[in-house]
């Protein structure tokens, strides 16, 4: 049995295959990168795996499971290229996903924009109030649902063209009797038409985050569905009848029939994987806190993971572009920066990099494919950090040249500067660019980078590493075996993960009989649902994990904080502790807490984990040729132009011929097929036994040190 990791980017696609024992090629792990195709990113994909197949020597039909992360959701989000959604909603609140939250997002700003009304995911023609009413508490029923309403509504959104249709009424998360008869009529009445309630979608309060979350999901679900379904039909085409299996927002992986239900799950599968990865490699040499700095074609996602933890990111701080959305997403920020980063000087002569990307096609002015307009790649290229004929190991057939002309073009004869000058301009900028968002995931949430490794990786991820490490105070560079595909091997070792939520008001410092009974009537449904979907996904009972959390806050306070349940059944007895912990996770996020204040259970989760095998690295790079000297590694040298301004005359070695405990001194460059590392001047690298290599500066008054000495002074 072998399977394949996928990690679709905006510029390459990236392939992981791993082989077993069993398996006619015997046990073994290797590597693949094809461009995206960005029209039909499945393409791209089965292009890959046919190709990976060949390169590893095994039949198509070998591999038995295919984990996939996607951007597909993302770009429709992004590029405002979803659905055509209507929404069916109580009377009197058609304009809750207009109007928002009375906070305004831009205080003193008299010309902010806001996505949910200059790019509404449902247009107000096609949001149709219905007759009905449920009232809190305990969702009594006031106002019956006018059930002829709903089917003139139907009638009216068919005529309308809609593709999906959303129903969202006040308090369903008390009783969702109306939106469920709501639902049915809809596909009694279109049927086949995309449909979701939001009782079904995200069982919580608030309503504008509720409305909007189930509005994202029917925006992306038709395009997500039709994306999934035509990947699935172009396996079968070519022969290769894989278990498909989704990478979710959260850093897990999910069933195809779950992300079609729930596509708005998936909204940040594509940088999930690289997180994931990211750890699976830290774990490798120890090193639980890491900035994880994902440098792709045309992004950068950044994360930071402390004690290994991932990150999941609060309800009021969850959005993708600006729009909010209640599905647990790993903590994470993107912005456009990437090795495709298109450099350019606005009408007023001011200089930017990025967010706008050359993307795969036409790509960088280096790559010949007819781009010529200058990016980070073309860059480094011209300053030597990359090498145009080494690029993919030589397969991409870029020519320096072409990034010279562009820079020459376009930068530096414009702003009366030389090439280099140029280049160096922009690679500062976009590294600055880098450096603040790593700053707002560490330090504008308390944490310390001194305390972390940064480990960048994705294709442009190790050549910017020193530089970004240096601009935040990092304790060292940390660049696993396959940078530029670390997000395709994160996707290999990760689980079957599903998430269940249900809204339970309770003040717990105050809690008695009646209401213990009640949280835990919702814990025990929560978990028949969590068991049976773990069931129809062929889990065996001795691989589910179940962790309950309690999201808590105090009186008055607008958001929770996740707190762990001390069991599955909550008794008197547990309450005191679980107050206890709400505290000293208030204290930890905010630097303070309340003790004498009273906390209240707002949302119970329930997260189901169905356990996966973890990609055995130790069968990574079998047959590679390895030697103890370092010459045997070296290729040759080059002129390079560093940070400084300085051009060095600087080595290049083969990473796969490193053996483990080599030390390099910088300057160096370290060359593989899928990325490029970069030493600089006054650093060294030092290659781990499972193949990371750790870069640091190396003190002045420090001897050459053995491999495993240098990385006890870096840590």
């Amino acid at each position: 049995m072998a399977r394949i990791g996928v990690d679709v980017g905006g510029t390459n696609t990236d392939l992981v295959l791993e082989t077993f024992a069993d398996d006619p090629v015997g046990a073994g792990i290797y590597q693949h990168k094809v461009p995206s195709t960005k029209q039909d990113q499945s393409e791209g994909v089965v292009r890959g795996i046919i190709e990976l197949c060949g390169k590893a020597g095994i039949a198509r039909s070998a591999v038995k499971q295919i984990m996939h992360g996607t951007t597909v959701a993302t770009n429709a989000t992004l590029e405002y290229d979803g659905a055509n959604v209507g929404m069916l909603t109580t009377r009197g609140f058609r304009d809750i996903l207009h109007i928002g939250r009375h906070k305004r997002p831009h205080n003193f700003s008299l010309h902010f924009d806001v996505p949910w009304q200059s790019h509404p995911l449902v247009k107000r023609r096609n949001r149709l109030p219905i007759t009905e009413r449920i009232l809190p508490p305990d969702g009594r029923i006031v106002t019956p649902l006018v059930e002829d309403e709903v089917y003139e509504a139907a009638l009216r959104l068919r005529d309308n063209g809609v593709e999906a249709v959303i129903v969202c009424f006040l308090f369903s998360f008390l009783n969702d009797a109306h939106e469920r008869r709501a639902q049915e009529i809809v596909r009694e009445v279109l049927p086949g038409m995309y449909c979701w309630r939001s009782s079904e979608v995200v069982d919580v309060m608030r309503e504008f985050e509720r409305f909007s979350t189930t509005a994202m999901n029917a925006f992306v679900g038709p395009k997500t569905a039709r994306y999934i379904s035509r990947l699935e039909s172009r396996l079968r085409e070519n022969g290769i009848e894989a278990d498909l299996r989704i990478m979710q927002s959260n850093g897990g992986l999910a069933t195809v029939e779950q992300c079609i239900d729930r596509p708005v799950s998936i909204l940040m599968s594509g940088p999930a994987g690289g997180v994931i990865g990211g750890r699976f490699f830290a774990d490798m040499v120890g090193q639980s806190n890491i900035l994880a700095v994902d440098i792709g074609g045309t992004s950068a996602d950044i994360a930071a993971l402390t004690a290994g933890e991932l990150r999941i990111k609060n309800p009021r701080d969850a959005v993708v572009a600006d729009y909010p959305v209640m599905a647990p997403m790993i903590d994470m920020i993107t912005i456009g920066a990437g090795g495709g980063s298109v450099a350019y000087l606005d009408s007023a002569g001011g200089f930017h990099v990025g967010p706008r990307s050359a993307g795969s096609e036409p790509g960088p002015a280096c790559y010949g494919r007819g781009g010529t307009e200058p990016t980070t790649t073309d860059a480094n290229v011209v300053l030597g950090r990359l090498d145009a004929d080494q690029m993919l190991g030589g397969d991409l057939g870029a020519t320096a040249s072409l990034a010279e002309q562009a820079i020459r073009e376009k930068i530096a004869e414009p702003l009366g500067m030389s090439v280099t000058e140029a280049a160096l301009g922009i690679l500062r900028v976009v590294n600055n660019n880098m450096s603040l968002a790593i700053r707002s995931a560490s330090v504008a949430r308390g944490l310390d980078p001194r305390e972390f490794a940064l480990m960048p990786f994705g294709g442009a991820g190790p050549v910017h590493g020193p530089s970004l490490a240096t601009e935040v105070g990092a304790k060292y560079v940390l660049v696993p075996p396959m940078p530029g595909i670390t997000a395709a091997a994160g996707l290999l070792a990760t689980d079957l993960k599903y998430e269940y939520t249900r809204s339970q008001l309770c003040n717990l410092c105050t809690a008695g009989v009646d209401e213990l009974a009640a949280i835990n009537r919702t814990l025990a449904a929560l978990e028949v649902e969590c068991r049976d979907r773990l069931v129809a996904d062929h889990v065996a009972p001795e691989d589910m994990a179940l962790r309950y959390i309690a999201e808590c806050r105090y009186h008055g306070q607008g958001f929770e904080l996740r707190v762990d349940l001390p069991a599955s059944t909550i008794e008197a007895s547990h309450l005191e502790s679980l107050i206890e912990a709400f505290h000293t996770v208030h204290e930890k996020d905010y630097g303070y807490g309340f003790r004498g204040a009273d906390v209240e259970l707002v949302t119970l989760r329930l997260i189901g984990t169905g356990r996966f095998p973890r990609l055995d690295w130790s069968q990574w790079g079998k047959g590679r040729q390895v030697d103890n000297g370092l010459e045997q590694a070296y290729l040759y040298t080059r002129d390079t132009v560093f940070d400084d301004g300085t051009r060095l005359p600087t080595p290049r070695y083969d990473r796969q011929r490193l053996a483990p405990e080599q030390v390099i001194d910088g300057p160096a460059i370290i060359l593989q097929h899928d990325s490029t590392s970069l030493v600089p001047p006054g650093w060294q690298a030092w290659v781990s036994p499972s193949g990371n290599m750790i870069v640091g500066v190396r003190a002045a008054t420090e001897k050459k040190t053995a491999g495993k000495q240098l990385e006890e002074t870096l840590q």
